[in-house]
């Protein structure tokens, strides 16, 4: 990092009074005294007027507004690293409270000692590597952070051990108070391990340009060094999004420009291992059923309980973008182009054999999510001019027995699972779909898909009147592009499912829509066409008409 002169400064002055701190912590371990600790607790002040001149300064730089974004993430990761190192010393004088109050109240001074010891090996690994902390940050040394980082881990190894000597000697009389201290004191250092990874964690940030932890970053190493055989400091790397789910997604670009541009670019995601690997298999199986839909996987990895997978960048934009952003011309060619393979999709994977939709399940598995965010859609039964409403509780409980005795798919199709908008992407250059974020693909009613897609250009927040109109008229031509389908393969019930679907799509879409007016339009939306599936006589199920336009057009 390009530091100014007086954070350069007071961070080498920071950096060495943290050490010195260790130092005096170890030589009272050893050989604990009243002066020693007096000495060292005395100096609590210096270390918090350092970190503050360092925080002061990088707000002041960032205020300023003078540096690129990047600069600023540098500050920021500065002011954080100020703040773990001050935190080193205060856990060093909570060591030194913790020693000095059992040591000196306490006769047995020698058998007060004895765990104490092997704890020096400890700090000594933390002293270790502060004095690696600042040529780090200079040098923009990732390849260095991470050996610090590498610390902490050692460092929990080390107490694991340590650990079951202490439990061993827990039950004598003598030995039980200092070991409770000893096992405060492991906490402390392991809190220090824990500032040591931090303070890693925020310099490959800086460096890279976006929050990166240890594990992520070497996932992302791992993939990058296999692929391109270059380091992560030399790609332009980018934030796309960090999902619901915990993943986060980053776009890479190599700078081998002589390259095809493809082979270039990918997309990095990593997460939880069992999401990741659901991911893996269902991209594979699109490989199988519609080739070049999904994007080629170039690199998977696991690492313990996580996975990242490096995945095919891919050309064009998402269908969202084109809604909101392009011409009506480009609109119906992606529309036509999704419209064609779609109905291949649903061809090819066709499966007779009838499948439960199970949609009011699915909507009551997110119930508590979306009350938890709108507390104000939880209400008892009520009436309007002597109707009576049911409780949405009620209505769900009608609903779901409804479903289950009268409605099922005729048959079933390979689906995407997750169909919103902004997971189709569309090349005009090659005329090509492609669908990403394949996790949830299964064979199921083709509705599921249908309904999401449909909700995804509801819920989207475009209030200028021409766009609004522009994208509720979209959502209501899929409606009429699906009902055609349908009517073609004989799906009778395609209407009611359809709302069912709906009423799920819209309900459970509010849990992430803080907006009160359009999330509260979306729960009145699930709650009349749940009212109206309900109140349908069975023998009228075939003949039930879905009325798109009021809800759609509707406010």
């Amino acid at each position: 990092m390009n530091i100014p002169a007086n954070i350069s400064e007071n961070l080498r002055f920071l950096i060495s009074e943290v050490s010195i701190q260790l130092k005096n912590l170890q030589i009272f371990l050893s050989t604990p005294s009243t002066s020693l600790a007096k000495h060292i607790l005395d100096r609590s002040g210096y270390t918090f007027n350092l970190k503050s001149r360092i925080q002061n300064a990088c707000t002041d730089m960032i205020r300023g507004q003078k540096y690129s974004s990047l600069l600023n993430n540098q500050f920021k990761a500065l002011d954080l690293i100020a703040s773990d190192l001050e935190q080193i010393a205060e856990l060093s004088r909570n060591c030194v409270n913790l020693m000095h109050d059992n040591i000196f109240q306490n006769s047995s001074k020698n058998k007060a000692t004895l765990f104490y010891k092997p704890l020096n090996q400890q700090i000594q690994l933390i002293n270790d590597q502060l004095s690696k902390l600042e040529i780090c940050i200079h040098n923009n040394d990732t390849k260095l952070s991470m050996e610090i980082a590498g610390a902490d881990s050692k460092i929990k190894k080390y107490q694991l051990k340590l650990q079951k000597k202490l439990e061993h000697q827990i039950g004598r009389k003598k030995s039980f108070n200092s070991v409770m201290i000893s096992m405060s004191l492991m906490n402390n250092i392991s809190h220090m391990g824990n500032a040591l990874r931090s303070m890693s964690e925020d310099i490959i940030s800086a460096v890279l340009g976006q929050n990166l932890n240890t594990e992520r970053y070497q996932s992302m190493r791992n993939a990058i060094e296999q692929r391109w055989g270059l380091s992560p400091e030399k790609m332009d790397i980018k934030t796309i999004a960090e999902t619901r789910s915990g993943s986060s997604i980053s776009s890479i670009q190599s700078p081998k420009a002589n390259e095809q541009a493809f082979a270039n670019n990918a997309i990095f995601k990593d997460g939880k291992k069992n999401k990741l690997k659901e991911e893996k298999q269902r991209v594979e199986s699109w490989h199988q059923i519609y080739p070049g839909l999904a994007p080629k996987i170039i690199d998977y990895h696991k690492n313990g309980k996580t996975a990242s997978i490096l995945i095919e960048h891919l050309s064009g934009q998402t269908y969202e973008g084109i809604l909101l952003h392009e011409s009506t011309s480009l609109l119906k060619q992606t529309q036509k182009k999704l419209r064609s393979t779609l109905k291949k999709i649903w061809n090819d994977t066709y499966s007779s054999e009838e499948i439960p939709g199970n949609y009011v399940q699915q909507l009551k598995k997110r119930l508590d999510n979306v009350f938890s965010i709108h507390p104000k859609f939880i209400h008892g039964q009520s009436s309007i001019c002597g109707y009576k409403i049911n409780a949405f509780s009620t209505l769900l409980d009608k609903a779901e027995k409804y479903e289950q005795s009268y409605i099922k798919a005729p048959f079933s199709v390979y689906i995407h699972g997750d169909f919103n908008i902004d997971n189709i992407i569309y090349d005009p250059q090659q005329k090509k779909i492609n669908f990403i974020d394949l996790h949830r693909s299964e064979q199921m009613d083709y509705i599921q898909d249908i309904s999401v897609f449909m909700v995804s250009h509801y819920r989207l927040q475009a209030l200028a009147p021409d766009i609004r109109c522009k994208v509720q008229q979209t959502a209501i031509d899929f409606y009429h592009f699906a009902k055609k389908y349908a009517n073609k393969v004989g799906d009778k019930q395609f209407e009611i499912r359809l709302a069912i679907a709906l009423a799920r799509s819209f309900a459970t879409s509010t849990r992430f829509i803080l907006d009160p007016t359009l999330s509260e339009n979306m729960f009145i939306r699930a709650h009349y066409l749940l009212e109206k599936i309900v109140n349908t006589p069975v023998e009228k199920i075939n003949r039930f008409h879905l009325p798109i336009k009021e809800v759609f057009n509707g406010k």
